[in-house]
């Protein structure tokens, strides 16, 4: 029997081979009548699509790239929702050895700008839809370096996706770029300041496929679905390129989230294996629950998971919600697994144990030495890690030396966190955010776990602002639940919650109510924005 870790060595061996191919990984050795997808509208009309339709028509868009110029190396982006053209052209710029660079559907012109000018990128596929955020303007010039390629009518000299889906060229032989080959190019979701490039090797498939099997533990009679978006690591990696990896199949549903469309996704596609962030959680929390939801696993990353969100699902779907911890330039390293080899009981707040295959410490926060049990330190991964396959930002090298300790044995992640005597680790806050008042060390999700647990608050972040006598002091922003009006004595309720539930000296001396949180597009709170604008 195959343990975890000898598993992990495995995968590592398979994606981070030297003749190691992305197209037979992830499409060509696949059954060709195996499903790979189902593309679901928001009607709940549903197609399927076998790997062998992918190979035949990534085959095509592949050989009408190779005409247009595009060769191993060049960055090919994409701004597309999810459907089945976006699944095709990405396989088609792996077949040719190309660097895919997701772009989110929601940024402006600005962030797309940021991630496609300087960086060998040739061509932007896009849908029709958001063709117009790439016309020239104030953060797009006239002149650039690539070219567009649209779903939607060409304009000026636009090409036509129809018309690669129609090429009837030869196909070309897929490139092989190794284990060492970029696959990807991700940016960082920009939480503390600006993103940076994060090459995805090849060889980093093999984090990804083995958290798919053993993290989330997608069972061979699962109805797998991960809400996340492709524009994102999580939903690039765990809703499209892990399934594949596998010759599974995964649902995409092609419609903006929707709580009650996706309840009744859920009920009408039978799911039994669903990964979201706690934002869709918390969402789902608000909606009707229909008939005929059966879910076995139940994952969510992205933020903390909160106690009352576990305690909700719980409840309501008689299986709790398992917290798991990863970065774009990791993927998944530390998880509250689900596979049966590495089930473990919960501890609510807790991400979990290490995924097999990363040595995870906590570091001292002022030491390269461990940190005592429970104490608050810097997460770290050990670089000799056998899916550790990150490196360095692009492009930035004095950025990518701040996250390895001098010595290069530890990639230091920039969370702050702490670990128990068993052995489960407890997100604290980015090393940003850890709030320094008279000597003590707070880290923000605690309190905001408290926060949101009363039931008059959806959400809550909580900073540290500038303070004479104590260096800082610990203020709350909260969002109120639908249809509360807060007030003082409301402030005063979570003041006294927080001393009851945690500790006199962490309560907000202030609580500021808004009706939103300021968040990445991929849903993470950008507590730096909060602290500029309340720091006074």
């Amino acid at each position: 029997m195959t343990s975890p870790i000898q598993r992990a060595e495995q995968l590592r061996d398979e994606y981070g081979a030297a003749d190691a191919n992305a197209a037979e990984l992830l499409c060509d050795r696949h059954p060709a009548d195996a499903v790979a997808f189902t593309f679901v509208q928001p009607d709940l009309s549903s197609v399927d699509v076998t790997f062998g339709e992918l190979r035949e028509k990534s085959e095509r868009v592949a050989a009408g790239l190779a005409e247009l110029g595009v060769v191993e190396g060049d960055r090919v982006a994409t701004l597309m929702g999810k459907s089945q053209e976006l699944v095709i052209a990405l396989l088609a710029i792996w077949r040719l050895g190309a660097v895919h660079v997701p772009l989110f559907t929601a940024f402006a012109p600005g962030a797309i700008a940021m991630r496609v000018t300087g960086n060998d990128t040739k061509f932007v596929i896009t849908d029709g839809a958001q063709r117009a955020k790439l016309a020239p303007g104030e953060d797009l010039p006239a002149e650039r370096e690539w070219r567009v390629i649209t779903t939607g009518v060409p304009e000026g000299d636009d090409v036509a996706f129809g018309e690669l889906l129609e090429n009837a060229g030869p196909a070309p032989k897929s490139v092989t770029i190794g284990g060492d080959g970029v696959l990807v190019e991700l940016f960082t979701s920009g939480t503390t300041g600006t993103p940076k490039a994060v090459p995805m090797r090849l060889g980093g498939m093999a984090g990804v496929v083995m958290y798919l099997e053993y993290g989330i533990d997608y069972a061979d009679d699962d109805v797998f679905w991960n809400i996340a978006d492709p524009g994102w690591a999580y939903g690039l990696y765990i809703a499209i390129l892990a399934p594949m990896a596998k010759g599974r199949r995964s649902l995409l549903v092609c419609a903006a989230f929707d709580p009650v469309l996706t309840w009744r996704v859920l009920a009408h596609f039978g799911v039994t294996n669903f990964a979201a962030a706690p934002t869709v959680y918390r969402a789902l929390r608000n909606a009707p629950v229909p008939e005929g939801v059966s879910l076995r696993r139940l994952s969510s990353a992205g933020e903390p998971l909160t106690p009352d969100v576990i305690t909700w699902s719980e409840r309501t779907l008689g299986v709790a919600i398992r917290d798991h911890y990863g970065q774009t330039e990791t993927g998944m390293t530390v998880v509250n697994a689900w596979h049966p080899d590495l089930l473990a009981d919960i501890k609510i707040g807790s991400m979990g144990h290490p995924m097999p295959g990363y040595t995870v410490e906590i570091l001292d926060l002022d030491s390269e030495v461990p940190a005592a049990p429970g104490a608050a330190g810097r997460v770290a991964i050990a670089t000799s890690s056998p899916l550790l396959t990150f490196r360095g930002y692009r492009n930035a090298p004095e950025a990518s030396a701040k996250r390895f300790t001098a010595d290069g044995q530890w990639y230091l992640t920039g969370d702050v966190a702490s670990r128990d005597e068993d052995g489960y680790f407890t997100f604290a806050s980015r090393d940003d955010d850890v709030i320094l008042m008279a000597g003590y060390r707070i880290g923000p999700f605690e309190v905001e776990s408290v926060l949101t647990g009363h039931d008059s608050i959806a959400e809550a972040a909580v900073i540290g602002v500038p303070d004479e006598l104590r260096g800082e002091v610990l203020i709350a922003i909260a969002v109120p639940t639908p249809g509360v009006e807060p007030d003082d004595a409301l402030v005063a309720e979570l003041q006294q919650l927080v001393k009851q539930k945690l500790a006199a000296h962490v309560y907000p001396r202030r609580v500021h109510f808004v009706p939103e949180l300021p968040k990445t597009p991929s849903g993470k709170v950008q507590r730096f924005l909060l602290r500029e604008r309340f720091r006074d």
